[in-house]
């Protein structure tokens, strides 16, 4: 007798946690139980949905498949399936390399594969039938949530036109597609329903959303209307493009006390000779005024943006003046990462890879150091004030939780050692820091 039991294992982004969330729960209608991410996985069938945007993360990818086909090697497992970015751009090499696993599946056929396990999923007579009636009855949007019942994100889009020189994006998820408005204020109301108080808007690029299916701009409508439902105490923008950027977000933002001041959106460089080669369809002058533009409509924003070192082409002199740069606009959140070739993108073609592992590392150790120090200063600069924080755990002798300048999984915590409820807010006085995390009391 086979258990029931499926071990889904995401990697990479919040965007793919968003397709798992949706294969499970189809699976679940199907009659499955399904285990999101555990520490030590028991199902008899596993899904891994990979990561495919650089190296590391392609490396993990296939370590963890590996590490799963071992598994079915000592009869621990009895299915492996695979599916998302990593399956989704090189599916002929994996299935080649790694006969093992039952099936592949790309980012945008996954249901193939729930069709697949809805099969073996079904028991008694007229299961299918049964299974069948139940998966139609579930909306599109419907997902089993595996973050803390209070947050959640909200993918608006897929696809990327963009085309910089070093990313792949474009080639695993083909271009910018837009989810109708209505669909996705129709899952936001079932989230608020579910108990889901904090919403992380998600794309590969905000700024163009609309543009496909409406024919402009539509990120500004969709949140100010987003913040009509009630029971949205939180909307959170992540991974805003800074060219064609939709400057009519900057007053819902403003206007909105749900809408928080909090802006996600990759900058990558900032001298002309770096972003004409990475292809940013952008000026340095451009850039920064953008920025200030966006500092003046929404006073006291949070500002989170990512930038890469190493990039084909960069001198000394473009480095030093991405040090300047960092610290002039002394940025709330910023991380970084060193250029990676990857093959099919407009660098690795037209390109040499003309920087040095050891000069990547060196750099990019130097941009981050520099940003703990201005992170330290920001954290020092929130001592004494008053923060409104969502408690999202408990852990050892804190409560655990964020401000509305902090996302999930990747921005600072705040450590408050009162009694206090997951899942609610609260007014705390920040007292302390210690890095970029914040300690705090309940007023």
């Amino acid at each position: 007798m086979h258990n029931s039991e499926i071990d889904i294992i995401t990697l990479g982004c919040s965007k793919n946690l968003v397709d798992a969330e949706r294969v499970m729960r189809r699976l679940e209608c199907a009659g499955y139980t399904c285990v999101h991410d555990a520490a030590d996985p028991q199902g008899e069938i596993a899904i891994i949905n990979t990561c495919g945007f650089i190296g590391d993360a392609k490396e993990e990818s296939v370590n963890m498949i590996l590490s799963m086909v071992e598994r079915k090697k000592r009869r621990k497992l009895r299915k492996l399936y695979v599916m998302g970015c990593l399956s989704q751009r090189y599916m002929q090499e994996l299935t080649d390399e790694i006969p093992e696993v039952d099936g592949w599946y790309g980012k945008f056929d996954y249901e193939k594969l729930i069709e697949k396990l809805s099969e073996y999923g079904t028991h008694g007579i007229n299961g299918k039938d049964r299974c069948d009636q139940r998966q139609k009855s579930c909306a599109p949007y419907e997902r089993t949530i595996t973050t803390p019942s209070h947050y959640t994100y909200v993918k608006i889009s897929e696809g990327c036109n963009r085309f910089c020189s070093y990313c792949a994006i474009p080639l695993i998820t083909g271009q910018h597609q837009s989810r109708p408005m209505d669909e996705i204020l129709d899952e936001v109301r079932w989230l608020v329903a579910k108990g889901v108080k904090e919403f992380n808007v998600i794309a590969q690029d905000l700024s163009s959303y609309g543009l496909d299916i409406y024919k402009g701009h539509k990120l500004a409508e969709l949140i100010d209307q987003m913040a009509e439902i009630e029971g949205v105490e939180w909307i959170r923008l992540h991974y805003a493009y800074p060219t064609d950027f939709p400057y009519d977000i900057l007053p819902v933002m403003a206007k909105h006390k749900n809408v928080c001041k909090y802006l996600d959106i990759a900058l990558q460089h900032c001298t002309d000779h770096m972003l004409s080669l990475m292809r940013r369809h952008i000026t340095a002058a451009e850039q920064d005024a953008l920025l200030e533009r966006i500092r003046h409509e929404v006073p006291d924003i949070t500002l989170r943006t990512t930038l890469m070192v190493g990039h084909p082409g960069e001198t000394n002199e473009d480095f030093e003046a991405l040090k300047t740069w960092v610290q002039k606009q002394r940025f709330d959140r910023m991380g970084a990462f060193a250029y990676s070739e990857e093959e099919g993108t407009y660098a690795a073609k037209h390109y040499k890879d003309d920087v040095t592992e050891e000069i990547k590392q060196q750099r990019l150790d130097e941009l981050m150091l520099l940003q703990e120090q201005i992170a330290a200063e920001k954290s020092e600069e929130k001592v004494g004030t008053i923060r409104r924080v969502i408690i999202d755990r408990e852990e050892g002798e804190y409560f655990v939780g964020r401000t509305e300048a902090d996302s999930p999984e990747v921005d600072c915590e705040v450590l408050i050692s009162n009694q206090l409820k997951v899942g609610e807010f609260y007014d705390i006085k920040i007292t302390g820091y210690e890095g970029v995390d914040l300690y705090g009391e309940r007023l």
